[in-house]
């Protein structure tokens, strides 16, 4: 392939990188801005509550994170089978049945264990303030997994298709919808009553499912989505293929929960510190969260790219693909990391009220946390978008194992270490979440590397 036409297949594929991952990236965005916008809300109760809402947004997120990587299964399924044959409608039917049943089966046991957070957080000795706070809050968030995986899986459809703008669409809506019933449950506007942290809770619930009603009405008036049926003979269910998917989608799962408990483990170790550093990490880790997004989007850019590439059987533009997608994802990160640096007030003034005298400790503190979370930006980018380039290729295990290494072999033991051990509090455990996060960023970029040089090898030589 000469210069010219190398140049022009970039250019044609960064340009459908930044087309399908635009609308991605503000859904995941939108998706963020729910439980953002309840935590801005939950602040100006106090100081107490922000604290039980970080406490209870992260035990929910822990529970939805594996959920969402478990059903993430369908966007591989879904690329590869699209790539090989678009008008593949039964295999498509399949995979979205199963998704669907995934989804289900998941909730059941989750739904238990939230509804008894409060007996975890008195076993692992938290505030029991704060405790009889969280407890309100997670009883109402955590009816509304069930949709939100519903919605998930019916967004992985509409992005195989590389038609994501309506799922953007919905999200926009969600997230003025989530706004208005957060600020008329918390303070009882409007002749409602006064339900404090449990109305934000039931706010979200109520939002995801109009979320997910409106995919369900967009898959039976759209054109395209409607040719495919995909609630054709619903009840048709096959125990191999359910495991089969399963198997790709666990260790996508354990992954997302390995690094989110990471984060959840420090939320205990702060709390254990005292109310002012979880309040100062729960705003610097939902300012987190929101960078985040982007390279997640990529990676999910990345394996429907990959996919689709190697479903046409086409390993050199799988390969272009997946570091298209790399480059912009860490590319953002590193902007997103000077803006940490350059102007933190003005980002965690959003999230409390920088005029009262005793949030004071609070934002200093944030302030410092805020330093430590740049520095974590490039490699949590990097390692977004890589582990979504080698879901591209059905990679899962590895990344699964890389992961276990880098944020539970390294990054809370040297955490714990640093914050108990050598009393650098909250500091400490920033530390560690860069070192355990800079590993395994290295370590899967390192390995999508190696699948790239076999695959070209490989298609020289066929």
């Amino acid at each position: 392939m000469n210069q010219t036409a190398l140049r022009t297949s970039f250019i044609n594929e960064l340009k459908a990188s930044i087309k399908l991952g635009s609308p991605l990236i503000l859904t995941n965005l939108a998706q963020v801005a729910l439980l953002t916008t309840n935590l801005i809300l939950i602040g100006r109760l106090g100081k107490t509550e922000l604290a039980a809402g970080s406490l209870s947004a992260s035990f929910y997120h822990a529970f939805m994170i594996f959920s969402l990587g478990l059903v993430s299964a369908t966007i591989p399924m879904l690329a590869t089978t699209i790539g090989k044959k678009r008008s593949n409608v039964r295999e498509v039917q399949q995979i979205i049945r199963h998704g669907f049943l995934t989804a289900f089966l998941v909730c059941i046991p989750f739904w238990f264990a939230l509804w008894h957070a409060d007996a975890v957080w008195i076993a692992l000795g938290q505030n029991p303030d704060t405790i009889e706070h969280a407890i309100q809050y997670v009883r109402t968030v955590q009816w509304s997994l069930l949709p939100y995986l519903g919605y998930i899986v019916i967004r992985s459809f509409f992005a195989a298709l590389e038609k994501p703008l309506w799922t953007l669409i919905i999200a926009i809506a969600g997230i003025c919808t989530n706004a208005l019933f957060a600020w008329l449950f918390i303070f009882g506007h409007w002749g409602l009553p006064t339900m404090g942290i449990a109305g934000a809770g039931l706010a979200t619930t109520l939002t995801n499912l109009l979320m997910f009603v409106g995919m369900v009405v967009l898959t039976f008036k759209h054109p395209l989505f409607h040719r495919y049926q995909i609630f054709m003979n619903f009840w048709q269910w096959n125990t191999q293929r359910l495991i089969g998917m399963w198997k790709l989608g666990i260790p996508i799962a354990i992954t997302f929960t390995l690094e989110t408990l990471v984060f959840y483990a420090a939320v205990l170790m702060m709390g254990s510190i005292g109310d002012t550093s979880l309040a100062a990490h729960a705003i610097a880790m939902q300012i987190s969260s929101v960078t985040y997004m982007i390279p997640l989007g990529f990676g999910q850019v990345a394996t429907i790219r990959v996919g689709l590439a190697m479903g046409r059987a086409s390993p050199k533009d799988a390969v272009q693909a997946g570091w298209i997608s790399y480059v912009l994802g860490v590319g953002f990160m590193a902007i997103a990391a000077g803006v940490m640096w350059w102007q933190p007030e003005i980002l965690i003034h959003q999230f409390i009220d920088a005029s009262a005298p005793e949030n004071r400790a609070v934002i200093i503190t944030a302030v410092q946390f805020l330093f430590f979370a740049a520095l974590f930006q490039l490699a949590d980018g990097a390692q977004a978008v890589a582990a979504g380039m080698l879901r591209g290729l059905y990679d899962t295990r590895t990344p699964m194992l890389l992961a276990l290494l880098g944020y539970w072999g390294l990054g809370v033991p040297i955490g714990a270490f640093l914050a108990f051990g050598l009393d650098l509090e909250g500091i400490g455990i920033w530390i560690g979440f860069v070192a355990g996060l800079s590993v395994v960023a290295v370590l899967l970029t390192l390995r999508w590397w190696r699948h790239g040089q076999r695959l070209l090898e490989r298609q020289e030589y066929a």
